[in-house]
């Protein structure tokens, strides 16, 4: 049978086990929001790679001027002057003016960013730095005497083109800006070289163009990749603050709310309970012709009437006063050592009538030698009669209510009461248990209450640290357990031996 359990006393207008109605509609605005994210046209991620980009070269402004000029010492050191020291001041202007576009664009708040405008300065500098690449690729070394020159700025120009691959990948077509040039010039400069070695090292400058230009959209994207993650993790964060910061509102005002309405009720139990006792005392002497003989029968009969309804609406209130002041944390609990199993016995003596009258037997299973609990007599009975007065009014005409007391798996004790009754739907359990909730067999199976006497049982049993748990099958019954946690049991203290005893009585 399954077994399902309540943590709150509050009620339940919404199943929360279904799905929200509008989940589908948060799905398909997440994955909308992500398309639109992930489209390469986006202007706030083209920004960041602008930025990023700017970054970049402003981190490596020093570093590619080394290179240069170690380029340059290795020229004049094989006896290069003029040329290189042209193509020095050349490639350092050229890079020197790509510093500045970037130092600009990196200063730059990334919402003011200008993507075109920003974009096409970029490619401008960097056709501007490969200039000087040009130059590279045109000047001879007739003085220098190197059989392997040509080779050597194959070289250059491929480690060039594999720098720049990695440094400027987050702009798209930098690379291309950059060497296109200088590669077509050192094809047009070496087409009249034929032997193998500079055949093969001008294949491999040209095919390194459009390799490093793959390896550098690959880098591109995702570098895109990641600042669409970072941008939808950004997001989330913020709708996960926004509704924590309004769930955590709403949370306050249900609990300021909640708790003004039981400390209303905790403090109204003068007020509303004198004047019920009015009511209920005068229509009792006039029911009962204390003072004389009513001659009105239908007088007589209202009396009757208004003495039975007060005495309903006193129970509702005093149900709903004590409801109250457990959700209100005033509930204050009389503990002392008791035995459960004579106050459920003293429970099962007050319902038997009320049984008798329904014609339900209450079968009692008590286990033996239980030990006290340490609990407030004054819950443990009301929880009781409770359970006990639920069992007989749902349970069938002729059947019984099984009543035992015992121990848990744990070591703790237990009130289980099982009725033979229709039972309770499982999709109306959560309903049972919450204020005011009645099932709809039970309705119209049985007399109508308040619905409070669950919701009260879990309250008891929670101040006293235990857990309440429902069983219940359609057309087989309910079973009610409060259990009550191993803390609670008083072990009883072993015999002192006898000689012992009689030494400290002496």
């Amino acid at each position: 049978m399954p077994l399902l359990r309540s943590n709150t006393a509050d009620k339940i207008i919404v199943d929360r086990r279904k799905p929200h109605r509008n989940s589908e509609v948060a799905r398909a605005v997440r994955k909308t929001r992500d398309q639109l994210a992930h489209q390469p046209g986006n202007l706030s991620f083209d920004r960041e790679l602008l930025k990023l980009h700017a970054r970049s070269m402003a981190n490596v402004a020093v570093a590619i001027p080394v290179m240069v000029l170690a380029i340059a010492g290795a020229g004049l050191y094989a006896g290069m002057k003029d040329e290189i020291l042209a193509w020095t001041l050349i490639a350092l202007s050229g890079y020197a003016a790509l510093a500045l576009v970037a130092r600009h664009a990196d200063r730059t708040e990334t919402a003011l960013l200008d993507v075109e405008a920003t974009r096409r300065n970029f490619l401008i500098a960097h056709f501007v730095s490969g200039v000087g690449w040009v130059y590279f690729a045109l000047i001879g070394c007739g003085t220098c005497q190197l059989d392997q020159f040509v080779t050597i700025k194959a070289i250059v120009l491929l480690l060039a083109i594999a720098a720049t691959a990695l440094i400027a990948s987050s702009l798209r077509g930098a690379l291309a800006a950059t060497f296109a040039l200088p590669v077509t010039a050192y094809v047009l400069l070496a087409s009249h070289l034929w032997t193998p070695v500079e055949i093969i090292v001008t294949g491999l400058l040209v095919m390194s163009l459009p390799f490093f230009a793959v390896v550098a959209g690959h880098m591109n994207r995702s570098s895109l990749t990641l600042l669409s993650f970072r941008s939808e993790k950004d997001a989330l964060i913020a709708e996960l603050d926004t509704a924590k910061s309004m769930s955590d509102e709403a949370r306050h005002r249900a609990e300021e709310a909640n708790l003004a309405k039981s400390r209303f009720l905790a403090s109204m139990s003068h007020e509303l309970r004198t004047p019920l006792n009015a009511i209920l005392g005068f229509s009792e002497v006039m029911a009962n012709e204390v003072l004389g003989p009513m001659e009105n029968k239908t007088y007589r009969d209202y009396a009757r009437d208004i003495h039975v309804s007060g005495q309903h609406l006193l129970d509702l209130i005093n149900e709903i006063l004590d409801l109250s002041r457990i959700e209100a944390g005033r509930y204050q609990l009389s503990e002392e050592p008791i035995v459960v199993t004579a106050v459920v016995e003293d429970c099962c003596h007050l319902m038997e009538l009320k049984a008798r009258n329904r014609d339900i037997r209450i079968v009692q299973q008590f286990e033996a030698d239980l030990p006290r609990l340490f609990a407030d007599e004054r819950a443990v009975r009301q929880i009781t009669l409770n359970l006990l007065s639920n069992a007989v009014k749902f349970a069938t005409p002729g059947t019984e209510v099984l009543v035992r007391v015992g121990w848990t798996a744990g070591g703790g004790q237990y009130i289980a009461v099982r009725d033979a009754g229709p039972g309770i739907p499982a999709d109306e359990i959560p309903v049972v248990l919450a204020a005011f909730g009645q099932g709809s067999i039970a309705i119209k199976s049985a007399e109508q209450g308040t619905g409070l006497g669950l919701p009260i049982v879990q309250g008891l049993i929670a101040l006293h640290g235990g857990e309440f748990e429902l069983h219940s099958k359609l057309r087989e019954g309910t079973e009610a357990l409060a259990i009550f946690p191993p803390a609670r049991v008083m072990q009883a203290l072993p015999a002192l031996p006898t000689k012992v005893a009689a030494g400290k009585r002496g």
